[in-house]
């Protein structure tokens, strides 16, 4: 019986994650899954849909997940195991979650923000991996291509990289994130799966999570989001075995840890 990949993208209704899916949606044949929180999954999918031509919409599928919630993050799993066949199996996941308050001293630090930052950067991540994981192609799945399991991190949570300070919480996250990156890819390895765990930075995108710094990036280094989702799929479909487990940039470079 032959086996139907499919792409999930989560978040999945702004800025780089939009631009995401409407690049697999123009781009490949596959099934696309995609999350939303708010609005209805009828106007959600009405909005990403709208610019794309000769699109079937039955490929597009919208799931309902808050990734402040467990609870909310389990029901989509489910409901997204509910929709699938028997045969299938996630081709590419993009984990696109991100938030943040930027701190330029410590007395900018608000437990609050703090809070929030984690909880959208790294937990929700760790809890999409205890949760969606199970739709990897498991050990004995005959494919000649790995699964590509891709946590959108950025370049300031490079330890090596940081030659500015600030941006305590956000810093700190992304670092935690690139660790767990790390992590699930050795689990991957160890159950012998056909697939990887990477983290990818998109570079400066033009989103309203870097709305207040556009002015201080030169013109060739700020991405419309559609540029960047180009970029980083092409970045991600040509990974190989030995480039798991790392963080890549838009441009294909490593960014170390």
């Amino acid at each position: 019986m032959p086996a139907n990949p499919f792409v999930l993208v989560t978040p999945a209704t702004r800025g780089l994650s939009l631009a995401l899916t409407r690049h697999f949606l123009r781009t490949t044949s596959l099934p696309v899954f995609a999350t939303h929180r708010s609005d209805t999954a009828q106007n959600v999918k009405d909005r990403i849909l709208s610019p794309l031509q000769d699109i079937d919409p039955k490929r597009l599928t919208l799931l309902p997940l808050d990734l402040t919630s467990e609870d909310s993050i389990s029901s989509a799993a489910d409901a997204l195991s509910e929709a699938l066949d028997a045969d299938s199996y996630l081709h590419t996941g993009l984990f696109t979650g991100g938030v943040l308050h930027p701190e330029k001293q410590p007395s900018d630090l608000n437990f609050a923000d703090i809070q929030s930052t984690f909880q959208i950067n790294v937990i929700s991540h760790l809890l999409l991996i205890k949760h969606f994981s199970r739709f990897l192609p498991a050990a004995n799945h005959n494919s000649d291509a790995l699964a590509k399991w891709v946590h959108v991190t950025a370049r300031v949570g490079s330890i090596s990289d940081n030659k500015r300070g600030g941006w305590y919480s956000y810093r700190s996250s992304k670092a935690a994130l690139n660790q767990v990156i790390k992590t699930f890819d050795l689990q991957l390895q160890m159950k012998k799966t056909p697939s990887m765990c990477v983290g990818v930075h998109p570079g400066t995108v033009k989103t309203d999570l870097s709305k207040g710094f556009w002015k201080g990036v030169p013109g060739d280094e700020l991405f419309e989001p559609e540029y960047s989702a180009e970029k980083l799929i092409d970045v991600v479909a040509n990974l190989k075995d030995e480039q798991r487990g790392k963080v890549w940039d838009w441009a294909g470079k490593e960014v170390h840890w």
